[in-house]
C-alpha cells in the first residue's frame, strides 16, 4: 500500500496557472479519484470556482490507485494546486474493511439500509477539517465534498444535517474574516443523477475508481463498483473502466 501507514507527508503540484487565467475565486475539493468528487470538480469549475485539489491516503486498499486517479484529473483540469496527504491515523484506528486487511469488503447489497463495513469512523470528519485549514490558508471561498443521498444511507458523516452542522463548525473555528461555503452539491442525488450530470460536463470517467477491493481490474461486486456500474446503465452509458465482472445489472 505504498509508503508506510505511520508516515505523515503532503505532496505538492507546483502552481501552474497564470495569474491572468485564474479565477476571481477558489474552491479546495476533496478529491479521492473516484466518480462523485470527479463530478464534484467539474461542478465546482462551472460555477466558476478555480480547483484546489485535496488528496488523501489513509491506509485504504486501493490508496495507489485512487492517488494515480486523482493525480492525473489535477493535470487534466490544469488544477490551480494539487495536495496530497498520507496519514496513518485512520488504518492504526482500525474498524473499516477499506483500511482493516483482517476484514472482507463485502459483496454489494444495493437494498440493505444497515451501516456497511465499509464505512470508517468520522472519516469525513477528518478529512474536512484537513480541508478547511487548506481553504482557509488559501483564502477560498468553497469546499466541495462528492456525497450522495445513496451514501448517506449507510455513511452517518455523509448526512445532510452532519454538513449542516460541519458549516458551524467551520464557522466558529476559522478566523472572523474567514468565510468558507461547504457545498456538497450531490448530497439529495441519486449516483444515477451523478453520473448524468458528468457525462453532460464531460467528466472522463475513464480517469476515475471506485473499487473497494481491487487496483486493476476493479471488481464489479463490492458495493462501490455496483452502484457505479447501475448508475452508468440508468444514465444510459456504459462505464468505461475494465472489470473482473459485471454484474447482470450492468
Amino acid at each position: 500500500m505504498g509508503a508506510s501507514q505511520s508516515e505523515r507527508c503532503t505532496e505538492r503540484q507546483p502552481i501552474r496557472r497564470n495569474q491572468a487565467d485564474m479565477s476571481n475565486k477558489s474552491a479546495v475539493i476533496l478529491v479521492s479519484g473516484g466518480m462523485d468528487s470527479a463530478t464534484a470538480v467539474y461542478e465546482a469549475m462551472e460555477q466558476g470556482y478555480e480547483p484546489y485539489f485535496l488528496h488523501t491516503s489513509y491506509g485504504q486498499r486501493t490508496e495507489d490507485k485512487e492517488y494515480e486517479c486523482a493525480k492525473a484529473l489535477a493535470e487534466e483540469v490544469d488544477a490551480a494546486d494539487f495536495l496530497h496527504i498520507e496519514t496513518g491515523h485512520l488504518s492504526q484506528i482500525g474498524a473499516s474493511s477499506l483500511t482493516d486487511e483482517e476484514m472482507d469488503v463485502a459483496d454489494a447489497d444495493l437494498e440493505s439500509d444497515e451501516i456497511p463495513t465499509s464505512y470508517v469512523p468520522f472519516r469525513n470528519a477528518n478529512l474536512l477539517s484537513m480541508a478547511t485549514s487548506y481553504a482557509e490558508a488559501t483564502d477560498s471561498e468553497a469546499l466541495f465534498i462528492g456525497a450522495h443521498s445513496e451514501d448517506f444511507s449507510g455513511y452517518p458523516d455523509c448526512r445532510p444535517a452532519f454538513f449542516d452542522a460541519f458549516q458551524n463548525v467551520i464557522d466558529v473555528g476559522t478566523k472572523p474574516e474567514t468565510k468558507i461555503e461547504l457545498k456538497a452539491p450531490f448530497v439529495e442525488w441519486s449516483k444515477t443523477e451523478i453520473a448524468e450530470r458528468g457525462l453532460e460536463l464531460g467528466v472522463p470517467y475513464e480517469m476515475t475508481w471506485s473499487c473497494y477491493r481491487d487496483e486493476e481490474p476493479a471488481c464489479g461486486t463490492c458495493d462501490a463498483c455496483a452502484f457505479r456500474l447501475e448508475a452508468f446503465r440508468n444514465a444510459g452509458s456504459r462505464d468505461p473502466i475494465a472489470y473482473a465482472e459485471r454484474p447482470e445489472f450492468s
